[in-house]
């Protein structure tokens, strides 16, 4: 059956849930997204990743783009038919006035309560988790607290990074974002159990720092959240070095271009090093 769905999401995570959708035959009424923003080196004015899909889909006149859901904006969305949100990596906490009179499904890439936030992806790989869940939920008031009507097995691998990881969740997203909507009117969704909850708060620079007094496991998997951006980094001879491709323990491995970085346990080896204004080269040749 045919629904009308409103779609809020931004990033490219998002992209895979709207064009499965529409590929769905529900009448997508809205496109909610993140204003364009300037990025890049250049820092150009740039629409979003799901602006730019919506304009794909024939959709761009449905494209809004507040930087606020209150006022004339709020006002605008209560009013636009639909039968149920659709919310993926959209960057903004819905109104009370939204969350308690429409059903709002959110998909996030955790096994909630675990990883509540923004970076789930990346805290997951931080933190060493070898499993995970790809999760569809009903939104309420709070970040991420709201029932889950699915819960599909993440898998994460030794040597993951978070482009990987983060594709993967984004296709399963989609297909269980459809399935639940499909399926809307005959499942419940069952209350999460909040002991044990943790936040996946916003990556900074600081973050992406390698303190090599740490485990190689730590370095290794603050490399592979990092990449494909912005990159861990290290200082090298007063230069700030980016680095990406590790893989864990000299012992471990076989033939593998790069260079070892010596921490608190063991060896990591990175395969490629970028030091600033040139390209990425094998890492050997530039940490010596």
């Amino acid at each position: 059956m045919s629904l009308r769905v409103i779609f809020m999401g931004s990033p490219a995570f998002a992209v895979p849930s709207l064009r499965a959708l529409h590929a769905a035959g529900h009448e997508i009424t809205a496109v909610y997204t993140q204003p364009p923003r300037p990025k890049g080196r250049g820092q150009q004015v740039q629409p979003t990743d799901v602006q730019l899909a919506a304009e794909n889909l024939g959709l761009g006149d449905r494209v809004r783009c507040p930087a606020r859901l209150r006022d004339e904006a709020l006002d605008e969305l209560l009013a636009t038919p639909c039968d149920v949100i659709c919310v993926v990596a959209y960057g903004l906490l819905l109104p009370k006035a939204l969350v308690d009179s429409r059903v709002c499904l959110n998909v996030h890439p955790s096994a909630l309560p675990r990883w509540r936030g923004a970076a789930p992806l990346q805290w997951t790989l931080l933190s060493g988790d070898k499993t995970s869940e790809l999760c569809v939920m009903r939104l309420d008031e709070g970040m991420d607290t709201g029932p889950v009507y699915c819960r599909i097995p993440l898998t994460v691998e030794e040597n993951d990074t978070y482009g990987q990881l983060h594709d993967r969740a984004a296709a399963m997203g989609a297909s269980a974002l459809v399935d639940v909507v499909a399926r809307l009117s005959e499942l419940t969704p069952l209350p999460q159990n909040s002991e044990g909850a943790t936040h996946a708060r916003k990556l900074t620079k600081d973050d992406a720092r390698l303190d090599l007094s740490r485990s190689a496991l730590e370095i290794h998997n603050t490399i592979r959240a990092l990449t494909p951006s912005p990159h861990a980094f290290l200082e090298h001879e007063g230069v700030r070095i980016k680095v990406r491709g590790s893989r864990l323990g000299e012992g471990r491995i076989e033939r593998f271009v790069g260079a070892s970085l010596s921490c608190s346990d063991d060896e990591v080896w990175v395969a490629e090093a970028l030091r600033p204004g040139e390209g990425w080269r094998d890492a050997a040749e530039v940490l010596g």
